[in-house]
């Protein structure tokens, strides 16, 4: 099999033994999922699910309540606007995920003010609180729309980048990083455009709506992301911004794939939506190191040298390297997406 279906990020979670680790946003798709992972192959103390819908909470908690570990599982409810209730639930603590945001482009376009005090103001407080609950790592979300922005989301996320890696530097003498995850899109997740166009086929729809037929995105399975997400969790120094090898794909053709001989109507680009994603612009390159599955953002503060990861064979990509899903060297056919279909 391809190279690009079996690329895995599984790493040993054993520097996890005996810890706390708090997800924020738990409740998602990622959320749900990273909690499965860390039930069945961590020895966590506790794991706190943090979020602020308590339905969601209610639901994953009866459907974990039949695991082996589910004794170690708390749900806190609470909001990452609130620096009192992250300064409560962060208490103990050693590790931090930070998946909670709000997502959503157009939603985002026509509400601003609501994803600024989420995804910036909860970054701020996050960060913050952290540091006061002594914290050792976070490891934040962000999206292939942090890089080089045209939509609200975007720039926020990148704000919250910048934050979560300026914030290596407040933490004093506290053993204390940040370091911050971006991918592309999850096939599969709530709100991908594989459920929708699933679920417009089983409704018996004559068309799919594309917005752009040249549109090209990156893809990464929930599991993958999954496990990119703890493998940078260990191997972190801090202010790194890591992003995984992972391959593009048409939006017309998946969608060509999923319903084969089905009409397909181009019905124009949302309002923030781009053409193609970037997760590594050309001037990001300047700072970048490839391994063999991940590209690493460097901070531009001297937090660290490079000898870790040079170590580790790492090496440096070229002066006008950037990483964008239209010119990616890596690509979904109709063969291999259907086997993603399969794993997902």
């Amino acid at each position: 099999m391809d190279e690009i279906m079996i690329r895995s990020f599984k790493s040993d979670l054993g520097f996890l033994d005996g810890a706390t680790l708090m997800i924020t946003g738990g409740t998602g798709s990622f959320g749900k999922m990273l909690t499965r992972t860390l039930l069945d192959r961590a020895n966590l103390n506790r794991l706190i699910i943090f979020s602020r819908d308590e339905l969601k909470q209610y639901e994953m908690e009866k459907s974990f309540s039949g695991h082996a570990k589910f004794e170690s599982l708390r749900f806190f409810i609470g909001d990452v606007r609130d620096r009192n209730r992250l300064d409560m639930a962060l208490r103990g603590v050693d590790y931090v995920i930070h998946a909670a945001a709000l997502k959503h482009v157009p939603i985002a376009e026509y509400n601003p003010f609501e994803c600024i005090k989420t995804n910036i103001f909860g970054a701020q407080n996050l960060a913050e609180a952290a540091i006061w609950c002594g914290v050792k790592k976070i490891i934040a979300l962000s999206t292939d729309k942090a890089a080089s922005p045209i939509n609200l989301y975007g720039a926020s996320k990148l704000a919250s980048d910048k934050i979560f890696v300026a914030a290596n530097s407040l933490g004093g003498s506290q053993d204390f990083s940040c370091s911050v995850v971006r991918y592309g899109n999850v096939l599969g997740s709530r709100g991908s455009v594989v459920p929708f166009f699933q679920r417009l086929v089983a409704e018996g729809s004559d068309h799919l709506p594309v917005t752009d037929m040249r549109m090209t995105r990156f893809w990464i399975t929930l599991r993958q992301g999954v496990d990119f997400v703890l493998s940078n969790l260990d191997m972190m120094q801090g202010g790194e911004i890591f992003i995984p090898k992972i391959p593009s794909m048409k939006i017309s053709d998946m969608a060509r794939s999923l319903a084969p001989g089905m009409e397909i109507r181009e019905v124009g680009i949302r309002p923030g939506e781009k053409l193609h994603e970037q997760m590594i612009t050309r001037d990001d390159g300047r700072q970048t190191i490839a391994l063999e599955d991940r590209y690493i953002i460097t901070p531009q503060f001297n937090f660290w040298t490079d000898d870790y990861y040079m170590d580790h064979q790492a090496s440096r990509v070229a002066e006008d390297f950037d990483y964008a899903s239209d010119t990616n060297t890596e690509w979904l056919d109709d063969a291999r997406f259907q086997e993603l279909l399969k794993i997902i």
